[in-house]
C-alpha cells in the first residue's frame, strides 16, 4: 500500500516515516511518497530518511515528488501536513498580533486565523485534486489550524478526511500516568474544538477515575498540564483542559523580543541550509531534541511533579496518524480523539462544523463515541465564539472578502474588538503578500 505525505519537506516528516516503518506489522505500507514544492527541503528530508531507514530489510520504499497530482495518484492514504507561507509566514502571524498586545501564537487567536486565511484556498485545491485522482484514499490532515482546515477539506472529501492533533491524547495519557494506569487501555469523554477542548472522564476497566484524580491535589501535580494551570482551578472546574486553554485563561504578557516562531525559523533555516550531506540524521535528531524541549517552555512555570526526567512528552502526531491509518486500512477497531463533523454532538453548532471529540474508528471510517456530557455554558460560549470566527475565516478565504476577515478577527474571544480586528487585518495585509493575494475584495 502507498502513503503520500504532502508537505514532505517538513522538519518533522522523519518522525512520521519512522513510525510508519515501525508499524508494518499493523499496516503494510511498502511505499512512501514525499511531496513538497520546495525541492531543496525535500532533498534534505530524503537524506535524513535514507539514513534513518538504512539497514532495515523491511523498510518501505521512499520517493519524492514536487507535482501534487503525480504524488497522490493511486495513494491508499494521504497525510496532509503543509505549511502555506513556511516558517517565515508563521513569524508574521505571531508578530502582528504581539505588536498589538495580543496573543501571538501559531494556531490560537489571530495568528491562527491569519494562517487559515492563506491556507484554505490551498487545501481546497489539494482536496479537489485528491477527490479527482485518488477518491479511494483516506486523508489524514495534520495541517494547522487542524479543525478549521479539516472543515474546509470536508467540503470536497466528506468523511474521507479526518483531522488529528496530538494534544488531546497527550492529555489523556498524562492523566493516566498520574494515576499509574496503562495509558493505551484508558478512554474518556473528550469534547470541544481543536486546541479548545476538555477531558471530562477517565475510564479504565469500566471505572471513571476522574473524580479521584480531581480530588487529590498531589495526583494533579503529576500532570504535565500542572505546569500550565493552577491545580485548584482544575478541581473547581471539574475537568482537565487541553494545554492550549492556558492561552484563554492567562492574559498575554508583553514581549519585546522574538517569539516561538522566530526561534523555529532560525533553527530550521540552519538545519536545512546545511544541506543533505552525510550525518543529516544525527543533525536532525539534535535539532528535534532542542525543538521539543523548548515547547511552551515560557508558559510552563507552575509547580508540578516531573514524572519524565525533564523530558517533554510531546511530538506525538506521528503516533496518532499511524494509529488512525491502521484502523482505517485494516479495519482493526480503535478508540481515538479526532477532528470530525459535529453531527449533533454539540446541539448549538451546525452539523457540518468540525469539532474535536472522542471517537471510534474502523474500516468504515471515524464516528463520535458517545454519550457525551453537554458542555457547560462557559465552555459552550468559548467554543461557539471560536467556531464563529473559524467559519467566517473559511468564507473570507473562499470569497476574498476583507469585510468577512475583519469580522473573523474582531469576533474571536481573544480579540473581541472591532477596532483591534481592523488593526489586525491591516497589519496582516501589510506584512503578508500571500494574504493580499487571497483577500482581494473590500
Amino acid at each position: 500500500m502507498r502513503l503520500t505525505i504532502l508537505g514532505g519537506g517538513g522538519f518533522r516528516v522523519p518522525l512520521v516515516v519512522g513510525a510508519v516503518a515501525g508499524a508494518r506489522d499493523r499496516v503494510d505500507i511498502d511505499e512512501i511518497v514525499l511531496q513538497d514544492l520546495d525541492a531543496a527541503r525535500l532533498a534534505v528530508v530524503q537524506a535524513v530518511v535514507g539514513e534513518q531507514l538504512a539497514g532495515r530489510a523491511d523498510a518501505p520504499r521512499v520517493r519524492v515528488e514536487t507535482d501534487l497530482r503525480r504524488a497522490v495518484e493511486g495513494a491508499d492514504v494521504v497525510f496532509s501536513a503543509i505549511r502555506v507561507g513556511g516558517t517565515e509566514g508563521r513569524v508574521r502571524d505571531e508578530q502582528v498580533a504581539r505588536d498589538l498586545g495580543l496573543l501571538g501564537q501559531e494556531t490560537v487567536g489571530p495568528g491562527g486565523l491569519a494562517y487559515a486565511l492563506r491556507t484554505v484556498p490551498v487545501v481546497d485545491d489539494v482536496a479537489r485534486t485528491i477527490a479527482d485522482v485518488a477518491p479511494q484514499a483516506w486523508v489524514v490532515s495534520f495541517t494547522n489550524p487542524a479543525g478549521l482546515v479539516t472543515e474546509a477539506m470536508r467540503a470536497h472529501l466528506g468523511d474521507r478526511v479526518v483531522g488529528i492533533c496530538d494534544t488531546p491524547i497527550g492529555l489523556l495519557r498524562s492523566a493516566a500516568r498520574a494515576l499509574r494506569l496503562p495509558a493505551r487501555e484508558v478512554t474518556g469523554d473528550y469534547l470541544g474544538l481543536n486546541h479548545l477542548g476538555w477531558l471530562r472522564t477517565l475510564v479504565h476497566a469500566g471505572t471513571d477515575h476522574m473524580p479521584s484524580l480531581l480530588a487529590d491535589r498531589e495526583l494533579l501535580l503529576r500532570l504535565d498540564e500542572a505546569a500550565l494551570f493552577d491545580v485548584d482551578w482544575l478541581r473547581a472546574t471539574g475537568a482537565l483542559p487541553g494545554e492550549y486553554l492556558h492561552y484563554y485563561e492567562t492574559p498575554p504578557e508583553p514581549h519585546a523580543g522574538p517569539g516561538r516562531a522566530a526561534f523555529l525559523a532560525r533553527q530550521q533555516a540552519a538545519f536545512f541550509d546545511a544541506g543533505p550531506g552525510p550525518g543529516a540524521h544525527d543533525r536532525w535528531l539534535a535539532t528535534l531534541a532542542e525543538r521539543e524541549n523548548t515547547y511552551m517552555a515560557d508558559a510552563r512555570t507552575r509547580e508540578h511533579t516531573d514524572l519524565d526526567g525533564g523530558q517533554r512528552q510531546g511530538g506525538g502526531y506521528h503516533e496518532v496518524a499511524v494509529d488512525l491509518m491502521a484502523a482505517l486500512l485494516t479495519g482493526t477497531p480503535a478508540w481515538m480523539i479526532l477532528n470530525l463533523a459535529n453531527d449533533g454532538v454539540i446541539p448549538a453548532l451546525p452539523d457540518d462544523a468540525v469539532i474535536e471529540v472522542s471517537a471510534r474508528v474502523d474500516a468504515d471510517g471515524a464516528r463520535p463515541d458517545g454519550p457525551h456530557r453537554p458542555l457547560t455554558l462557559h465552555q459552550l460560549g468559548l467554543v461557539a465564539g471560536v467556531k464563529g470566527s473559524e467559519r467566517l475565516a473559511i468564507e473570507a478565504a473562499r470569497t476574498g472578502s476583507r469585510e468577512l476577515a475583519w469580522r473573523a478577527f474582531a469576533g474571536h474571544p481573544l480579540v473581541a474588538s472591532p477596532d483591534l480586528g481592523r488593526r489586525l487585518l491591516d497589519g496582516y495585509l501589510a506584512a503578508e503578500p500571500l494574504l493580499r493575494d487571497v483577500l482581494v475584495r473590500p
